[in-house]
């Protein structure tokens, strides 16, 4: 477990019914778009249970109506672990961006979690959670060092560095600024909200799946900010290269795994010297990779 990611330990919440698996983790994956829960050993999943994410409100409720949603996971998990999105210190939530998703300062998840669950507790960043999953069983296997980017919704990463897991907020990559002019984060000016914004401004009404639908149709202007979100990321990547040296940056997210997308991204290293290129792979465990790797952690 990465250092300073302490269990909260659910004390005085109702016990589980059922003797659990000491190897059987409930994993709880809360995105921008989706709540994700399910039972987890290894890379294997069951009984997973999707909402969508209230735009605001009390991110407890959001829990709780999980919960009563999934009746078959009772005294069947001996721990619980949440991946999501936003900054996790101590246990305790808040978002670094609220377009991403808005919810109260320093909330409580940790605890909450164990208090609902009746079992010890973790939580972390979404990528942070799916950087170690890829790190301990998937494309980062057989490295000391990499990076998991994932670009979707927004961007988010996580560090791992000598075998160890980054936590707080190391990571956070989408965050950074493209030019010191502009207060907003470089994931406003690359992921799914900046496509389907420019999508918009060329007059199409369409998401970011819409902005590839229509690229491989053979319409310019999707593939222009396909094109222009690809250029961008690969000077992140290669900041990251400079910065941290990974052995692997790790792609994810449905924007970063589209077909096609690596290779676009890679197509403007070819004129960097070969020590400075970064390694780019694909991710291997998918929209999976959070929740596996939150129950690694707990």
């Amino acid at each position: 477990m990465p250092q300073g990611v302490m269990p909260a330990t659910g004390r005085g919440a109702e016990p589980m019914t059922q003797p659990a698996s000491n190897d059987t983790v409930l994993a709880i994956d809360i995105g921008g778009t989706k709540i994700l829960g399910a039972l987890v050993a290894g890379k294997t999943i069951a009984d997973a249970v999707e909402i969508p994410t209230p735009a605001t409100g009390d991110p407890r409720a959001w829990v709780a109506d999980l919960f009563d949603r999934a009746p078959a996971w009772r005294g069947r998990y001996s721990r619980v672990g949440a991946a999501v999105t936003g900054v996790v210190e101590s246990g305790r939530w808040s978002a670094l961006n609220p377009k991403t998703l808005s919810i109260p300062g320093d909330f409580p998840l940790a605890d909450t979690l164990a208090e609902l669950a009746g079992v010890p507790a973790v939580a972390l960043n979404d990528a942070q959670a799916a950087a170690w999953g890829e790190f301990r069983l998937g494309a980062g296997q057989g490295t000391k060092s990499c990076v998991f980017l994932t670009i979707s919704t927004g961007i988010g990463g996580g560090v791992v560095i000598g075998e160890r897991l980054l936590t707080g907020l190391a990571g956070h990559f989408g965050q950074l600024r493209s030019d010191i002019a502009d207060s907003a984060p470089i994931e406003s000016h690359v992921a799914g909200r900046w496509m389907a914004e420019m999508a918009q401004a060329k007059g199409h009404a369409t998401d970011a799946r819409g902005v590839f639908a229509a690229a491989r149709n053979g319409d310019g202007w999707a593939d222009e900010i396909i094109a222009l979100s690809a250029r961008r990321i690969a000077t992140l990547c290669g900041n990251i290269q400079l910065g941290l040296a990974p052995e692997k940056i790790i792609i994810g997210g449905s924007i970063g795994l589209a077909p096609g997308f690596i290779a676009r991204i890679a197509s403007s290293f070819a004129n960097l010297p070969p020590r400075q290129r970064p390694t780019l792979v694909a991710a291997q465990l998918g929209g999976q990779a959070g929740i596996v790797g939150i129950a690694q952690l707990a």
